[in-house]
């Protein structure tokens, strides 16, 4: 299941590409390019978390494999991007929600936000993906399930 990874990496670089998109649209005052721009990147967002919570629970994740000196620094990096993407995801969520709702004038003040926290999570697993699977040979996979059963 190695292509798993960079298919979830590919989507969730595709629904940032989206966003700048549908940011550029909507500084055009294009409304109804930016409405499916957006959606295109919140559905691309999800294909993402789809792919990856599966990956998670039927093959596991990926330790990091690279040099034990760096594992300290690629861990308390993980950690930030996790932390990015949880709140990005959260802002995502709330922004679509407003704009589905019509509440504009909050829309308005809280896309951008959520547009510059979600570029900065895409970049991020970017660079994870690299760093177990590119950079460095991988390290042990667990599957949830597995460490749940102890098989």
């Amino acid at each position: 299941m190695p292509i798993l990874p960079t298919i979830s990496t590919f989507f969730i670089v595709l629904s940032a590409v989206f966003v700048a998109i549908g940011w550029r649209f909507i500084a055009k005052g294009e409304a109804v390019k930016h409405k499916k721009a957006m959606i295109t990147a919140a559905v691309s967002a999800t294909l993402f978390f789809i792919i990856y919570v599966s990956r998670t629970i039927f093959v596991g994740n990926t330790s990091f494999g690279g040099p034990e000196d760096l594992k300290i620094y690629y861990t308390v990096f993980l950690v930030f991007h996790i932390i990015l993407a949880t709140t990005g995801a959260i802002f995502g969520i709330v922004t679509l929600a407003l704009a589905f709702k019509r509440n504009i004038r909050v829309h308005r003040k809280v896309g951008p936000i959520t547009s510059v926290i979600w570029f900065f999570t895409a970049i991020t697993g970017v660079a994870v993906y690299l760093l177990l699977y590119i950079l460095y040979e991988g390290g042990e996979t667990t599957s949830l399930i597995k460490a749940i059963l102890g098989t």
